[in-house]
């Protein structure tokens, strides 16, 4: 599934093309490219903190100036992930130049600042000359629902013009202008059309078992932006740890934590690079550093024994406890989601949860009926939680093996499915969830779990085995789910960063070994379809645009 190529050629006259007619529309399947660990100095949407000032004029290098009279290269901007489609144009294209700008205005001013400062130009409210890089906001740019991310990239005429009806898309186009400039020194003449095939894009950190600072996480954000993924999910409580600062219960609070204030610093970094951070804390599963500090609400089965981070769903208490923190850090993320776990209870992963669980079995029945199950009180205890963050401003997020066939209780359907495993006990294939008209998110465990050591016979991703073979409808395994896997069924997934040994890599290296999974999962998530670009032009094209 190669590029499908139309070009016309009008004849030379004397050397010089006929203007106006030489055209070529270039529809690519996905040639992808990351930008990796930068997408440039200017972090900040405060107008104060560009590295351009508006008054700004290079001094004139003449190495410079003559590499900007030479023409661009015809041909396709190389990105990553790749554009979607182009049609080129007879003329010289756009190189950075000496007295060049970037000119933007109003809400665009803070994405101009910061591509000013990525290329070394000065910076101007307008209005655009010859040579300048132009940013715009114009409705109607693109269609559908990710209008807003959609953008039109164009050289004509000696200028630039970045154009969106939406502040997230001028900055992808910005982030496609940068990349071009890195690998190809400047954008060829025509118009880029560009937009993404999911709304839902990032990545997912665990950093409760392992301590991850507020530094290390910004620069995944610039990362991530760079290769215009738009969401990070961070687990922050498990067993191991509970990893942000709290003032409702300070005691389950773990020594090494980000501070509250760190938090809102990695908020706002992300909302300035168009990425939404997603909180997770788990329940009723994963809760062990709550219950060190509250052993009263452990899980026991008849026997007496003990499950490892499992609190008792019967205990009014537990409930009050995860309430509060929920209630506590709603407000510190403000994005639209708010992920509840709800994977991997104890309870629910022995054989006969009602003979080893027999309070919880109890519990179900006096609370949902003589036909209830412990399924249906985790259900139950999911819904409830469920409802609580969506007086909150949210909607909730689950992981797959959190939902349950038959039984008495239905998880609420605006509950949004992240689908991770089909090993676990009793896991439901993924097309029981669509025809039960449920929505889920990728984090297909065969292909985007990066867990640090490899237990359980996990292996890490490469970059060039998502590349290849994986895409939003390979959910579970190897095999795409046909037929109802689109975007509006399937609108995106993750990379996961899981710490289950968290010592056997440090933070650089997790960094070092996400970069190119990443990359691939940038590529595959903005165009689901199988990618031109060999793998190995793929990672050369990545070390040019970093």
């Amino acid at each position: 599934m190669g590029p499908r190529l139309r070009m016309t050629r009008a004849s030379a006259v004397r050397g010089t093309v006929c203007a106006g007619v030489l055209l070529a529309t270039m529809t690519l399947m996905g040639c992808p490219r990351e930008t990796g660990t930068r997408p440039g100095g200017d972090d900040s949407r405060s107008p104060g903190a560009s590295t351009a000032s508006s008054s700004a004029v290079q001094s004139r290098s003449p190495a410079r100036q003559s590499a900007a009279q030479a023409p661009v290269p015809a041909g396709i901007p190389r990105a990553i992930p790749a554009v979607r489609s182009a049609e080129a144009a007879p003329g010289p294209g756009w190189r950075p130049s000496d007295g060049a700008r970037v000119v933007a205005s109003g809400p665009l001013a803070d994405e101009g600042r910061r591509l000013a400062g990525e290329l070394k130009l000065g910076y101007a409210a307008g209005p655009a000359r010859a040579g300048d890089v132009e940013l715009a906001l114009r409705p109607g740019t693109g269609q559908g629902p990710l209008a807003a991310e959609a953008y039109e990239l164009s050289a004509r005429d000696g200028k630039v013009l970045v154009a969106s009806a939406g502040e997230a898309g001028v900055f992808y186009g910005t982030r496609t202008l940068l990349q071009a400039v890195r690998s190809g020194g400047g954008l060829p003449e025509g118009v880029v059309r560009d937009a993404p095939d999911r709304a839902q894009r990032g990545l997912h950190l665990d950093i409760a078992r392992k301590h991850f600072t507020a530094e290390w996480i910004e620069a995944r954000l610039r990362e991530l932006s760079a290769l215009k993924l738009n969401q990070l999910a961070l687990h922050f409580s498990d067993d191991q740890g509970f990893r942000i600062e709290s003032d409702s219960h300070p005691e389950i609070v773990s020594p090494q934590r980000l501070t509250k204030a760190e938090v809102r610093r990695i908020v706002a970094l992300a909302e300035s690079l168009h990425i939404t951070v997603i909180p997770e804390i788990d329940s009723p599963g994963h809760l062990g550093a709550v219950i060190a500090a509250h052993p009263t609400l452990q899980l026991r089965n008849a026997a007496g024994t003990a499950a490892r981070g499992a609190i008792d769903i019967a205990n009014p208490d537990a409930a009050r406890i995860v309430d509060d923190l929920l209630r506590e850090y709603a407000p510190l993320f403000p994005g639209p989601y708010f992920h509840l776990g709800a994977d991997e209870y104890r309870a629910l992963m022995a054989k006969n949860p009602e003979a080893s669980y027999p309070r919880l079995a109890a519990r179900a029945r006096e609370k949902y009926g003589p036909r209830a199950r412990v399924q249906d009180l985790a259900t139950g205890w999911l819904n409830d939680r469920a409802a609580l963050v969506r007086t909150l401003g949210k909607k909730a997020k689950a992981w797959n093996d959190g939902f349950f066939r038959g039984g008495v209780v239905a998880a609420s359907k605006d509950i949004e499915v992240e689908y991770w495993t089909g090993k676990e006990i009793g896991a439901r294939p993924p097309e029981e969830y669509l025809k039960e008209g449920r929505t889920l998110v990728n984090l297909n465990d065969e292909y985007l779990y990066y867990v640090l050591g490899e237990p359980n016979q996990f292996k890490y991703p490469t970059g060039q085995r998502i590349y290849e073979q994986w895409s939003p409808p390979v959910l579970r395994g190897t095999v795409p789910v046909p037929g109802q896997a689109g975007p509006d069924r399937v609108p995106g997934g993750r990379l996961a960063v899981w710490c289950d040994r968290p010592e056997a890599q440090n933070a650089q290296q997790v960094a070092d070994g996400i970069r190119l999974p990443l990359a691939a999962v940038a590529q595959r998530l903005w165009d689901a379809r199988k990618p031109t670009l060999p793998w190995q032009d793929f990672t050369a094209l990545d070390a040019r645009i970093r």
